[in-house]
């Protein structure tokens, strides 16, 4: 299991058969998890209360997390006399307009981390923390299913409970349907494995060195998109994460932006008529490769990004805690990007449109 509570935009789920459908049945500690929350920072620089909760029954506890100004996340969790605090500090001059906040503790090794991601660049910001007590089922019921009960800024587009400890770092934009060229022909990303080849526009036939895939709930950040056919030279829609990036070129990319060729994320499109979000689903598994030069791969005529690492591999305690963990050494790379320009949704809108002309 990983995945145990998803609440936000209109939706309140619980697994029923973590959760059970009594009181007692939920009065029991989780030794170890994860606790993720996707907010859009004020643009007032404000402090928000992301998440708080407090209780007095069956003993005293509490769990808050909040932004503070000028750039830091505080979170603060209790169980009976047992206080937690912890604070992570980020550059606020760095942020973007969504930030991924990640909590994970695990009370039999007595470790924690809190993490933070911005979904729309590669930054990534983690802290390891003092051992932290475990978080109470009925806490976590609570959040979901008593909104009443707890305090949560409307910036928050959704937060998740996980009984695992889930990764960060680079994520996967592509579900498992979606059609990659390979030199036999089309075939679905999901079937890929380290060993197979794929067909690039620059670089020919290069190898996969692995697929990575994750399981993430449909919403905010993850909230799938259908990137439209026939726009971007695309011969069928795609659906993918906001954050995957199309490779484009052409003639109206160089005289809109004079570059050979830019970046759009299929996020930037969604307000035009290129791109819609995909109806609401609860779950959704996303895959993603790893080529050595993080080479575009082809995928339904158009390009499209792959998994781009950096040098992740250097950052030891960084790739531990990544998907990229179990990944043999040896065929970890090291990507430099190709200093494309990334579009902002009406740039994006502009060009859709002038191809569509």
């Amino acid at each position: 299991m990983s995945w145990i509570a998803v609440s936000g935009q209109g939706r309140a789920w619980v697994c029923p058969e973590r959760f059970g459908h009594t009181a007692a049945s939920r009065n029991i500690l989780m030794p170890r998890g994860s606790i993720l929350i996707e907010t859009r920072i004020s643009p007032e620089d404000r402090p928000q209360t992301l998440l708080s909760y407090e209780r007095a029954h069956p003993w005293h506890g509490s769990f808050s997390v909040r932004a503070v100004p000028g750039g830091g996340i505080v979170l603060v969790m209790s169980q009976g006399e047992e206080v937690f605090h912890t604070v992570l500090q980020h550059s606020s001059d760095a942020r973007h307009d969504v930030l991924r906040v990640t909590f994970c503790w695990d009370s039999e090794a007595r470790t924690g981390r809190i993490s933070l991601e911005q979904p729309e660049t590669d930054i990534v910001v983690q802290r390891a923390t003092p051992p932290p007590p475990p978080m109470l089922l009925e806490d976590v019921y609570t959040l979901v299913r008593r909104p009443q009960l707890v305090e949560m800024d409307e910036d928050v587009l959704f937060f998740a409970v996980s009984d695992k400890i889930e990764p960060v770092g680079p994520m996967p934009s592509l579900v498992g349907q979606t059609p990659v060229l390979t030199p036999t022909g089309y075939r679905p990303v999901s079937a890929l494995e380290c060993g197979d080849t794929v067909v690039t526009r620059d670089k020919g036939i290069v190898p996969v060195l692995a697929r990575l895939s994750r399981r993430v709930p449909a919403l905010g950040m993850f909230q799938p998109v259908r990137l439209r056919a026939p726009y971007f030279g695309l011969q069928r829609d795609l659906v993918v994460a906001p954050y995957q990036r199309l490779v484009i070129g052409g003639s109206e990319v160089e005289y809109l932006f004079g570059r050979e060729a830019v970046l759009i994320p299929a996020i930037a499109l969604v307000n035009g008529f290129a791109a819609v979000t995909e109806p609401a689903v609860q779950m959704v598994n996303y895959h993603q490769l790893l080529l050595p030069g993080h080479e575009p791969v082809i995928s339904a005529g158009a390009e499209v990004e792959t998994l781009y690492v950096g040098r992740l591999r250097r950052r030891r305690d960084h790739l531990a805690r990544s998907l990229l963990a179990d990944v043999p050494a040896n065929l970890l790379p090291e990507h430099a990007r190709a200093g494309l320009k990334v579009l902002r949704s009406f740039e994006a809108i502009t060009l859709a449109e002038a191809r569509a002309a």
